[in-house]
């Protein structure tokens, strides 16, 4: 397996596509939030990237939950295995995509992990707590249960740090049960794109995601009954332009507090990639400034 990850707007996306295409592969995203459906402009989905010389290249785990639902890294750990399995029962290569570290990190660690139920008792103790009180707590519970799980990067609103302190927990409380998920052995290449490109980057791709439409697609889920708390849950794009959806800020501060956020979101993927490289995940940094052949050439030297 190759593995493509950096942080938003690095241009992975494309370089996996392209690289898939030419070594006969198909790609399972490592993105927490593309697994659900309908909810394509917020979640950067970009599947045109995904049509090389006019031929789409297979992708797996995007569009496989309902939004509304709360998609979790034991479910997407599974569905990986599974998704990993059907590719090379086919004879094709994997190449595994995506910012979102703790899921990439399960995959390449072989988490085991357990299903957390919901603890009723424990949100009704949390609910009304702020983001830094949630945080505090969380970082406590990290330390009791020398836990590398979670980080601010998967905990941007109160109701995610609910859920990863309901996980922390639980964990804390129970054994780990051995979950059936193979360590694979993968190159891992990360996108390396410079601090102030990245930043032109993510601006440019927020106007643009505006004038595609993305307070349109908000305003739709919630037509169709999906909460506006449950939009928030997700954070970034979806929390941001929810609140303005419903009046809870104005078009400048949407557009001002969610740039912010993603710049904060971008610096924080690149910390999650560093401590990962700490834990002993080797990651082969590329210039996302050279051609893409250029990238794809690099990366294939490397695997063979």
């Amino acid at each position: 397996m190759i593995t493509i990850l950096g942080p938003t707007a690095s241009g992975k996306t494309t370089l996996a596509a392209r690289l898939a295409a030419d070594i006969d592969a198909e790609i399972v995203s490592a993105d927490s939030r593309q697994v659900y459906r309908d909810m394509d402009i917020g979640t950067g989905k970009d599947l045109a990237d995904y049509t090389v010389d006019g031929r789409e290249v297979p992708y797996h785990l995007i569009n496989v939950v309902e939004p509304g639902a709360k998609y979790n890294l034991f479910q997407y750990q599974h569905d990986f295995v599974a998704a990993y399995n059907d590719i090379r029962s086919r004879g094709k290569n994997v190449v595994l995509c995506g910012g979102t570290g703790l899921y990439l990190e399960s995959v390449l660690k072989g988490y085991h992990l357990a299903s957390v139920p919901e603890n009723k008792e424990l949100r009704q103790r949390l609910e009304g707590k702020s983001l830094s009180e949630l945080t505090a707590m969380l970082e406590q519970l990290k330390r009791q249960n020398g836990s590398k799980m979670h980080n601010t990067t998967d905990v941007d609103t109160a109701q995610r740090a609910i859920r990863a302190i309901e996980i922390e927990t639980f964990n804390g409380e129970h054994p780990i049960e051995s979950a059936d998920v193979p360590r694979i052995d993968s190159l891992v290449v990360g996108v390396d794109i410079s601090r102030d490109e990245r930043r032109k980057k993510i601006t440019a791709r927020l106007k643009s995601r505006l004038e595609e439409g993305m307070v349109d697609e908000i305003r739709r889920l919630i037509d169709r009954g999906i909460p506006a708390e449950d939009l928030i849950y997700y954070g970034l794009e979806y929390k941001y332009v929810t609140e303005y959806v419903i009046g809870k800020l104005s078009h400048d501060e949407m557009f001002r507090q969610l740039e912010i956020a993603i710049h904060q979101f971008a610096k924080r993927q690149m910390t999650w990639f560093r401590g990962m490289e700490r834990r002993g995940t080797k990651i082969h940094w590329i210039d996302a400034s050279i051609p893409t052949e250029t990238k794809i050439d690099e990366i294939k030297q490397l695997w063979l």
